[in-house]
């Protein structure tokens, strides 16, 4: 007869893939019946431990590589790759970014590296650490991305876990301080665009997952490629230089290079590489569009309202295009 103890574990172990089930529920249930006495168990639940540990699981035999259906190792490779070309990118804007602010405050007489040192200097305590931690956490992004690349996955986890921290500040501080509030939508945009690539880093990179690997295997040239067009993008049109410009620009150079320089059709699995671009593609479309909206009803000048709306018709255009080719390619491999 089951116990109502029995139940509760089975009811959690839904949580877990059929596929999992199948092959581990009636050992993972003994186990943890073995020492409970069976006159307690209809008045006994599952620990919160138990039930994280199960959740945890879930999520990476969902995300697995070995023994697991076509299914859930294609999707495990998807996020991967999402993770690792979320935090490349996120990694080349940010080192672009701050060399650019140091070198145009450095290079522009003392009154203008004042002001940049007041930066920092010029608030209140709270000011100035979050002004500080805004400036050197993101830097952990690219701390992030090489220690994935070489392996060294709790020091990739703990890395981009930090680097995102800055992103939540403007959705908190107008319910902690007396900062003005950011526009919702542009803060929620970029909140997800850091925490999406941090919170799968931490879900796909399991002890089981592949180690990191970009195409071409060259991961210092594919930074120093990314900083170099993100940096280039800002110097030669500086009227564009919201914080999205330099990001999408990137990508739709880096997709459209990898669509039409045969770098797609080399490689394996281009299926889980589509589609883990299409999500970047759409998630750096919701911060360009984010980061257009609120200025709309203004007088922009017209280079910049031209070159946004293309930059944003052009990622559109790509997210279509990569889910069209996701979906044929791995409808072909089916």
């Amino acid at each position: 007869m089951t116990t109502l103890l029995e139940a509760r574990y089975r009811t959690v172990l839904r949580l877990l893939p059929a596929y999992y089930r199948r092959d581990r529920e009636e050992e993972m249930v003994e186990v943890y019946l073995w020492d409970v006495d069976r006159d307690t168990q209809d008045q006994s639940r599952p620990t919160l431990g138990e039930v994280a540990s199960i959740a945890a699981l879930a999520v990476r035999s969902r995300l697995a590589t070995v023994g697991a259906p076509r299914r859930y190792a294609l999707l495990g490779a998807a996020v991967r790759r999402f993770a690792l070309y979320a935090v490349l990118l996120q990694a080349a804007a940010v080192v672009s970014d701050e060399i650019l602010r140091v070198t145009w405050s450095a290079s522009r007489g003392a009154r203008e590296w004042d002001m940049f040192l007041t930066g920092f200097t010029g608030g209140g305590p709270t000011e100035t650490v979050v002004t500080i931690a805004g400036w050197v956490l993101p830097l952990l992004w690219t701390v992030g991305f090489f220690a994935l690349v070489h392996d060294r996955r709790r020091l990739a986890r703990a890395a981009v876990l930090l680097a995102a921290l800055p992103s939540l500040w403007p959705l908190i501080a107008p319910l902690v301080s007396d900062w003005s509030a950011s526009d919702p939508w542009f803060a929620t945009a970029n909140a997800l665009f850091a925490w999406l690539p941090a919170l799968a880093v931490c879900a796909a990179y399991h002890r089981d997952a592949p180690q990191a690997t970009l195409p071409g295997d060259a991961p210092g040239l594919a930074f120093l490629a990314c900083c170099v067009v993100t940096g280039a993008s800002v110097a030669v049109l500086p009227a564009m230089a919201d914080i999205a410009w330099a990001p999408a620009t990137c990508f739709v150079l880096a997709v459209l290079g990898w669509l039409l320089l045969g770098a797609r059709r080399a490689e394996p699995g281009a299926g889980s590489s589509a589609l883990a671009l299409a999500v970047l593609g759409l998630l750096i479309l919701a911060v360009r569009v984010a980061a257009l909206f609120p200025w709309l009803g203004f007088p922009l000048p017209a280079v910049f309202l031209v070159g946004a709306v293309a930059q944003a018709a052009a990622l559109a255009l790509l997210v279509v295009v990569l889910g069209v080719l996701a979906r044929r390619d791995l409808s072909c491999g089916t």
